[in-house]
């Protein structure tokens, strides 16, 4: 290697790194996408720590969730983290208002939580990491990091293990503060617990990713077939129509 190359690979691993970002910052929605996680959850624990009223709190948080979607609505942008979000609120909703009890608006997103915690360990011991399944599409490459790329699916592994670990460490401390703290102890420690972990998440896939190797972009692969495909019955229309010609010449 000469000092000359040194600055080409840095480049290739910087572009690398930033379309990681980028990657991840569209399938976990950013900052905008924590924001729609965080408000609905958090303006029910203020108005409940405030005046105790469930109906009142939980309209509230059902209302912000709507405003957001209608929000995106609006700006013509993808809804998919905004109705996840008024999903979770209307089911929390449902729970709390059916029992009576406020600190069960927080039960299905925990729950939730927990399942997908499970989930990310499961996929990852029967070999097809989830968090594969989700980037994959993302980075344009579907499933062929299962079978023809090799690091790149051990990273995809390690980055599932790192998120199944870190959120049953969350489930950890929220299902027993769900039996022993009141509403607004849980509810203010499942706040505090929304962002940290996710972070940490998301940073421990992108260290992950980074220095695994680039994805295989199936999507081009497919094009470039069905491109040499068309070239193909092209040429071979040509020469189909030049041995005619050449018939009819001889005759």
């Amino acid at each position: 290697m000469t000092p000359l190359d040194k600055p080409t690979e840095d480049t290739q691993t910087d572009d690398a790194r930033a379309v990681t970002e980028a990657a991840l910052f569209e399938a976990f929605g950013g900052v905008r996408g924590m924001v729609e996680t965080v408000l609905p959850g958090l303006l029910f624990v203020t108005i409940f720590t405030i005046n105790k009223n469930l109906h009142w709190s939980a309209i509230a948080a059902l209302a912000v969730s709507l405003v957001l979607v209608v929000v995106r609505l609006a700006m013509k942008d993808t809804v998919k983290h905004a109705f996840s979000g008024v999903f979770g609120v209307a089911f929390g909703v449902v729970f709390a208002m059916m029992t009576g009890n406020a600190k069960d608006f927080y039960l299905p997103g925990m729950l939730y939580t927990l399942g997908l915690a499970l989930a990310y360990i499961i996929t990852t011991l029967a070999d097809v990491p989830l968090i594969g399944l989700i980037l994959g599409p993302v980075f344009k490459e579907n499933l062929s990091w299962r079978t023809r790329n090799p690091g790149r699916k051990k990273a995809y592994a390690k980055a599932s293990w790192a998120w199944g670990l870190i959120l049953l460490a969350k489930c950890a401390i929220l299902f027993p503060l769900y039996w022993w703290a009141n509403t607004a102890q849980l509810g203010w420690v499942l706040i505090a617990l929304k962002i940290p972990p996710f972070l940490l998440a998301v940073w421990l896939t992108w260290l992950f990713l980074a220095k695994a190797p680039a994805p295989i972009d199936v999507f081009a692969e497919m094009e470039a077939e069905e491109k040499a495909e068309q070239e193909r019955r092209a040429a071979l229309a040509q020469e189909r129509g030049e041995a005619s010609a050449g018939g009819r010449h001889r005759r």
